[in-house]
């Protein structure tokens, strides 16, 4: 059998757009939104495409889980739906509920009409009453025939309850509407799950998707991803930043910054005129980076000096 790389012995799928249908096409694509990809997230993105599986990202808060959804839609050219988990999500918020201010304007017009009472369930239970939700919307393409993006944001937040309802929908991409019937995708949406690992999700969720831990990166990534996403950030002055944040995860901190708050502190150091790090201009705009009062006094002052100075040998 001949030698191939996986990546380039590819057939594309209906499920596997042309533009994604390598790899190493997906790792250029998001590059070209400045999402700075490595080859293992990759592959579980191609995978995920290609066997139409949702993806499943944990990690660690600001690291580019739910950025990947919004790239991937763009990449794809189709729209993203977003449901934003919490606790106490029910059905009404998150896939459908009906538009009773709509249903009694129809119900007073039968009346009106003298028709109230031959009419039936059918005339206010209807597809036009219908208020779709995210998970609804998700299952309709658009007008060019393609699914969207489906990222359900932060399903550790949401209720045991809520996630096991998600299962009919992850295995066979439908809702069942009591008065309606069942509403079936023509074709399934491409599904991003995120977690930030608050709770444990559930095996029987977890085996109907790919699974895909993102970490924090290396500092030569996160450099390329401060580069690419700030890019008017002088070298001196990324660099330093990078260092000095990879220096704060070493710490013990109640929360380290991730790489969104990275890229916020080197825009907000940029907005500021900063070429370089300085001691005073680090404890001045700690509170982009860090979020917690107690880590922010833990840090300012000689501390910061020494994260400084070890930043600056080490970049």
């Amino acid at each position: 059998m001949p030698d191939t790389n996986p990546s380039e012995a590819v057939i594309p799928t209906p499920s596997t757009p042309d533009a994604l249908d390598t790899i190493e096409a997906i790792q250029d694509r998001f590059r070209e939104r400045d999402y700075v990809c490595d080859r293992s997230l990759a592959t579980a993105t191609f995978l995920a495409l290609r066997l139409g599986r949702p993806l499943l990202l944990e990690g660690e808060a600001g690291v580019g889980k739910t950025e990947l959804a919004k790239v991937l839609a763009a990449s794809l050219g189709t729209k993203l739906i977003r449901l934003q988990c919490y606790e106490g999500l029910d059905v009404n918020a998150a896939v459908y509920e009906w538009n009773y201010p709509r249903q009694m304007l129809e119900i007073r017009l039968l009346e009106a009409r003298g028709e109230a009472t031959s009419a039936n369930a059918h005339d206010i239970f209807g597809p036009e009453f219908l208020i779709r939700r995210p998970l609804l919307q998700a299952l309709e393409t658009d007008a060019f025939g393609q699914p969207p993006v489906l990222l359900i944001d932060e399903i550790d937040r949401a209720d045991e309850e809520f996630e096991a309802y998600l299962l009919e929908i992850l295995s066979d991409f439908q809702v069942t509407v009591p008065e309606i019937g069942t509403i079936k995708a023509d074709r399934p949406p491409r599904v991003i799950l995120t977690s930030n690992r608050t709770r444990e999700v559930h095996d029987a969720l977890k085996r109907r998707c790919l699974y895909h831990w993102i970490d924090y990166p290396s500092a030569q990534k996160e450099l390329e991803i401060v580069s690419a996403r700030v890019p008017e950030a002088p070298e001196k002055l990324a660099r330093e930043v990078v260092g000095f944040v990879h220096r704060l995860r070493e710490a013990d901190l109640t929360k380290v910054p991730g790489i969104a708050e990275t890229l916020d502190w080197a825009a907000a150091l940029l907005s500021l005129g900063a070429r370089e790090l300085a001691p005073e201009l680090v404890d001045e705009t700690l509170g982009v980076v860090l979020k917690y009062e107690e880590d922010i006094r833990r840090v300012r002052g000689e501390t910061s000096r020494r994260y400084l100075a070890e930043a600056a040998a080490g970049s």
